[in-house]
C-alpha cells in the first residue's frame, strides 16, 4: 500500500514547527528527517530543506539545524565593502550592520546573506556572515600585478588580498593598468575568488583612467544609445519654427540673461528683473526641456536611468545628448529659446508674495560670467567688462538690491548658514591635475542661488496648493539619536545647546551666528554638517529642514536634472487646466518612481564624483610628496586623524604614523595619548608632510612633521 506523499511546503511547516518548539537546540538532520516521517516523500523533505535555507529561514549549524528567528539571524544586502570590513542592510528596517573583513565569508556588493550579531566594539550594530543565500554579478575595480609567474589584480576597495586574474585572452591589458573585473569563481574568502578582466582603462597612476573605472564599475557610459541620440538629433535638425511661439509669452525684446560660470555649456536658467512701487518682480525663465523630451520617449527613458548629469575634474556625464544640453535647450546668447518662466513678485523685506507660471520664448542678451560680475559688484572691474555688461547694468544692481533683501529673510526664518568646501581642480591639456584650489563662491553666486531657491519654493508651493502629483525635494529635521549625539559633542567642547522638546532649524542657525567668529566654528560647522540628514526626493511635501521652508522642490535645472524634469511635465499641464483627478491619474505612479530612482541616481553620481575627484587630488599630491603644509583636522576616527590642508586637499595621518605613546580614541572628536595628555582634535591646526599618494584609490597619506622638518620649512 503507497503511502500518501508530503508536498514540499507541507515538509516546511512540519520542518518549521520542529524547529520553533521546545529548547534552543540545534536538530540534526537525520533527526530532522525522521520527525517529519521523509519516508513519505524523500525528495521533497530535501527540497523544503535546501530552499528554507536558501531562503534565510533556517541555517545548519555544526549540530544540526535551527530557525534563524529564533536564534536572532537575519537576511541582509552587502552594501559596500573596504579592504578590511564591510556593510550589509537588513531586509526588514534598513538598518546598517558593520562587518569586520573575517566574517565577510567573501561576500560581495548586493550579496544577500545571513547575518548572526556579535558583540560589538562600537556601540554599533555588527555581524558576521553564517551563508550567502544569493550571489549577486559581482565587479570590482583594481590594478594587475604579476607576481611569480601569475596575473593578479590589487582591489582598489574590496578586499586587502590579491585576486587571480584566470580567462586572461579577451581583454588586453598590461601589468600597472587599472581594470574593471568580474567575480567568476567564488571561494570562502576574498582571497580565494578568481576574475575575468573585461576592461581595460590605462595606466593606474593617471586619473584620467581611474575615473574612467570608477564610472565602470557604478554602471554610468558616457555614451548615448543610438536611439536616444536619433530623436535627440532630429529635435536639434529640426530647430524652433514659428508656429511653437504660439500659446507663449514673448520676451524676446526683454532684458532677459544668463549669469554661470565660464566652462559652463548648459545654461538651464536665464534672469530678469523689474522694480516697482513697493515690490520687485523677478523673472526665473527655465529651458523647456519637457517640451522636447516627451514621456516614455528614448530620450525620457535614458534620463531617467541617468537620473543626473555627472560632473568631475573638467568633463560631464550628461543627462541628455550634448544636441539637447549644449545645444537647442541651453539658453545660448543671442538665441532664440523655449522657456518655462516664473514670475515672482517680492516685497521689500523680501518675502515672497506672489508668482505666475507661464510658458514663454526668450533671447539672452548676454552670456553673464560669475567672475566677471563679482568684479562689478566689488568695484574692482575693468573698462572691458563695464563695456560687455552695459546693457544690463542696471538689472545687476537690481539683481544684487534683491539679494541681499533675500539673504535677510532666509537669516529671519531660521535657516542655518552652514559653510561647505568645494575643490576647484586645474586639469592640464593632458588631461593631468596641476593644481587643487578652493572654489571661491562670490556675490553673483549667491545672487543666482537666492533667485533659484526662490523659483523652486514657489513650484512647490503651487503644487501642494493645487494638490497635484508632485516630486518634493525634502529634507527631514535631524533624528532624535543625532540630536543627542549633536547635542552630546556640543556640551563636551563648551558650545551650549537649546533645552528644547522640539529641535528647529533656527537653533542651528543660533549656534553657528555664536561661533562665526570663534576659533572654533570649523569644528563647530562640521559636526553640525554631519548631524544633518540627507536630502532626497519625494512626492510628499514634508518641507526642507536646512532651509527652513515648508516648500521646496527642484525646478530649475531639467537640462540635467531628472526631477525637475519631472515636474515641468506635470507643471506645464497643470497651467493649461487639466483637472486634479486626470493629473493624479497620469502621474501618481510617475512621482513615486521618479523620486526613488533619482534619490539613488543622485547618491551614485555624488560618490562617483568624489572618488574621480580624490584620483586627480592624488595626482597632484604625488608631485608633492615630501613637502610640509599646514593644515586642520577634519575628522577624527579611531586609526588616526584626517588633515584638510588650505588647498582642500585631504589625507589621513594614521596612528601607526604618531609619535610612540598609548592613544585614546574617545569616539567623538579627539584622541589622546594617556601619559602626556597630548591631544589631536577636530579642529586642530597641525603641521604635516606629505608621504604618499595613491593615484589608483584617491587615498593621500600625511604624518606630522618633526621638530626639524618645521624649522628648515621656516
Amino acid at each position: 500500500m503507497n503511502e500518501t506523499r508530503y508536498s514540499v511546503e507541507k515538509y516546511k511547516n512540519r520542518i518549521m514547527t520542529f524547529l520553533n518548539q521546545g529548547r534552543k537546540k540545534p536538530i540534526p538532520k537525520k533527526d530532522l528527517a525522521a520527525k517529519c516521517k521523509s519516508n513519505k516523500g524523500g525528495e521533497n523533505f530535501y527540497i523544503a530543506l535546501d530552499e528554507l535555507c536558501s531562503e534565510g529561514i533556517i541555517f545548519e549549524r555544526k549540530k544540526g539545524f535551527v530557525s534563524c528567528e529564533k536564534y536572532g539571524y537575519f537576511t541582509a544586502t552587502i552594501t559596500r565593502l573596504n579592504k578590511t570590513f564591510g556593510f550589509a542592510e537588513k531586509t526588514d528596517d534598513k538598518s546598517e550592520v558593520f562587518i569586520p573583513g573575517k566574517f565577510l565569508m567573501g561576500a560581495m556588493p548586493q550579496d544577500k546573506v545571513l547575518i548572526s550579531l556579535i558583540e560589538s566594539r562600537s556601540g554599533s550594530p555588527e555581524g558576521e556572515v553564517l551563508s550567502i543565500l544569493e550571489e549577486n554579478l559581482s565587479q570590482m575595480t583594481g590594478t594587475v600585478v604579476f607576481r611569480a609567474g601569475s596575473y593578479f589584480i590589487i582591489p582598489d576597495t574590496m578586499a586587502k588580498s590579491l585576486i587571480r586574474v584566470d580567462n586572461m585572452d579577451n581583454v588586453p591589458f598590461e601589468e600597472g593598468d587599472k581594470v574593471l573585473a568580474e567575480i567568476i569563481q567564488r571561494g570562502s574568502r576574498h582571497s580565494e575568488h578568481r576574475a575575468r578582466i573585461i576592461m581595460a582603462f590605462g595606466s593606474a597612476e593617471n586619473a584620467v583612467s581611474c575615473a574612467n573605472s570608477i564610472l565602470a564599475v557604478n554602471g554610468i557610459v558616457p555614451e548615448f544609445p543610438f536611439k536616444a541620440l536619433k530623436e535627440a538629433r532630429k529635435i536639434a535638425e529640426a530647430g524652433i519654427q514659428e508656429y511653437e511661439y504660439n500659446n507663449r509669452e514673448d520676451l524676446r525684446d526683454e532684458c532677459i540673461f544668463t549669469i554661470d560660470s565660464a566652462e559652463a555649456k548648459d545654461l538651464d536658467d536665464a534672469v530678469s528683473i523689474s522694480k516697482h512701487e513697493d515690490h520687485y518682480i523677478l523673472g526665473v525663465h527655465i529651458a523647456d526641456v519637457s517640451y522636447y523630451v516627451k514621456g516614455n520617449s528614448a530620450l525620457d527613458k535614458e534620463a531617467l536611468n541617468r537620473g543626473t548629469s555627472i560632473y568631475y575634474a573638467n568633463k560631464v556625464v550628461p543627462m541628455l545628448p550634448k544636441e539637447l544640453s549644449n545645444g537647442i535647450c541651453s539658453l545660448n546668447p543671442n538665441e532664440d529659446r523655449l522657456t518655462f518662466s516664473v514670475f515672482l513678485k517680492v516685497d521689500f523685506e523680501g518675502n515672497l508674495k506672489n508668482y505666475t507660471f507661464k510658458k514663454t520664448v526668450i533671447n539672452s542678451k548676454i552670456k553673464g560670467i560669475y567672475s566677471e560680475i563679482n568684479t562689478i559688484l566689488s568695484g574692482e572691474t575693468t573698462p572691458e567688462i563695464l563695456e560687455k555688461y552695459a546693457h544690463v547694468m542696471d538689472s545687476i544692481i537690481l539683481m544684487n538690491e534683491l539679494a541681499d533683501l533675500l539673504i535677510a529673510c532666509k537669516k529671519r526664518r531660521g535657516a542655518p548658514q552652514i559653510e561647505t568646501v568645494e575643490s576647484k581642480l586645474i586639469i592640464d591639456e593632458n588631461d593631468v591635475c596641476i593644481g587643487v584650489t578652493p572654489r571661491v563662491r562670490g556675490k553673483s553666486e549667491m545672487i543666482i542661488e537666492e533667485f533659484m531657491l526662490l523659483a523652486n519654493e514657489a513650484a512647490a508651493n503651487y503644487a501642494r496648493i493645487k494638490e497635484v502629483p508632485f516630486i518634493y525635494r525634502v529634507h527631514e529635521e535631524p533624528t532624535l539619536e543625532k540630536a543627542e549625539k549633536l547635542k552630546e559633542i556640543l556640551l563636551k567642547i563648551g558650545v551650549p545647546f537649546p533645552n528644547v522638546d522640539s529641535f528647529k532649524p533656527a537653533h542651528l542657525a543660533q549656534i553657528l551666528d555664536n561661533a562665526r567668529e570663534s576659533p572654533m566654528f570649523p569644528v563647530i560647522n562640521t559636526i553640525i554638517l554631519r548631524s544633518m540628514a540627507k536630502a532626497k526626493y519625494a512626492p510628499e511635501p514634508i518641507g526642507h529642514f536646512g532651509l527652513a521652508l515648508a516648500d521646496y522642490a527642484h525646478f530649475t535645472s531639467p537640462i540635467r536634472r531628472y526631477p525637475d524634469l519631472s515636474i515641468h511635465r506635470i507643471l506645464s499641464d497643470t497651467i493649461m487646466g487639466y483637472d486634479t483627478k486626470w493629473l493624479e491619474k497620469r502621474y501618481a505612479a510617475f512621482t513615486a518612481n521618479s523620486s526613488e530612482k533619482s534619490s539613488r541616481a543622485e547618491l551614485t553620481a555624488m560618490n562617483v564624483e568624489r572618488e574621480c575627484e580624490d584620483c586627480y587630488k592624488a595626482e597632484y599630491m604625488q608631485k608633492h610628496i615630501g613637502e610640509v603644509y599646514e593644515g586642520l583636522i577634519s575628522s577624527v576616527v579611531e586609526h588616526g586623524v584626517y588633515v584638510m590642508l588650505e588647498n582642500t586637499v585631504e589625507g589621513l595621518v594614521h596612528i601607526n604614523s604618531f609619535p610612540p605613546g598609548n592613544y585614546y580614541y574617545d569616539g567623538f572628536m579627539s584622541i589622546t595619548e594617556q601619559l602626556s595628555n597630548k591631544k589631536y582634535t577636530l579642529g586642530d591646526k597641525v603641521r604635516i608632510k606629505c608621504v604618499k599618494a595613491t593615484v589608483s584609490t584617491g587615498d593621500i597619506d600625511f604624518v606630522f612633521a618633526e621638530e626639524s622638518e618645521l624649522q628648515s620649512e621656516e
